[in-house]
């Protein structure tokens, strides 16, 4: 198993394509990443909001890792912390940085 190695399954863009519940049951994932599709609606569209919440929820009952991805704004920082999102990405924390030399 990948977990025996330190090695963790991380589902990208969760809620659209492929990604779906199916993989949830059937392989042992450690993070699931929400779909920028999703977050950019937060404090907008109900609809979004409604499905980030059920997102969320059930990750957590499976002991599932969220991350949001593409942060932008203070709102949508905001609500995904309201609804339990405690790790996210995206330009609202900083933007792309120059590589060390």
């Amino acid at each position: 198993m990948a977990s025996d190695w330190g090695l963790r399954l991380v589902v990208d863009d969760f809620g659209t394509g492929y990604s779906s519940l199916r993989y949830l049951r059937r392989f042992p994932i450690a993070i699931l990443k929400i779909n920028r599709s999703f977050v950019e609606g937060l404090g907008i569209d109900r609809n979004d909001e409604t499905l980030v919440k059920a997102v969320i929820g059930l990750a957590r009952a499976l002991g599932i890792v969220v991350v949001s991805k593409a942060v932008e704004t203070a709102l949508q920082d905001s609500h995904l912390i309201e609804l339990g999102c405690a790790l996210a990405q995206g330009f609202h924390y900083g933007g792309v940085l120059d590589p060390s030399p």
